[in-house]
């Protein structure tokens, strides 16, 4: 799916949502030059695979964490993590560096893709806010729309703390 199919799949469903247009924004600070509505809700999105390429994680947090990946390890229990290549990006979530999103998980064919999601945005304001498959935009969700979305898909979601 693309930017324009995310939007007709959230309209379909039904799906309660606002959209923020604005400029490509590739990291968490270009995207603080930016006015955005829900500041507390932004995500950062991690894509990760373990050290055998048998499981890939997005790892997604508020947009002011760091995750230390040893500790992430450690903590859930996986092999030694690295981040995916640009090749395994687009092969498995038909993303762009940059555009990782919890939504790319809806191009996930395999459905190869773990979301380990922040509990944190389950404990505030309940929103999120995550690339309609493009960085060109951010698209604005209750938390727990999110969660059904990727489960219906047929992905595994765990909350966790990070």
């Amino acid at each position: 799916m693309n930017k324009q199919e995310i939007y007709n799949f959230l309209n379909d469903k039904n799906i309660w949502h606002e959209i923020t247009e604005h400029k490509a924004v590739f990291n968490m600070a270009e995207l603080s030059e930016i006015d955005i509505p829900y500041p507390e809700a932004d995500a950062k999105n991690i894509f990760v695979r373990d050290d055998k390429k048998r499981n890939y994680y997005l790892i997604t947090v508020k947009g002011d964490k760091r995750v230390d990946l040893k500790e992430f390890r450690k903590n859930n229990n996986t092999r030694a993590l690295s981040f995916v290549s640009e090749n395994d990006l687009m092969d498995i979530m038909n993303l762009i560096p940059g555009s990782v999103t919890p939504l790319g998980m809806l191009n996930d064919k395999e459905m190869k893709v773990k979301l380990f999601l922040d509990k944190e945005f389950i404990e505030s304001s309940g929103k999120i806010g995550v690339h309609p498959n493009d960085n060109t935009a951010t698209v604005w969700l209750k938390i727990e729309d999110l969660i059904n979305i990727i489960k219906e898909h047929g992905n595994e979601v765990e909350i966790v703390e990070i």
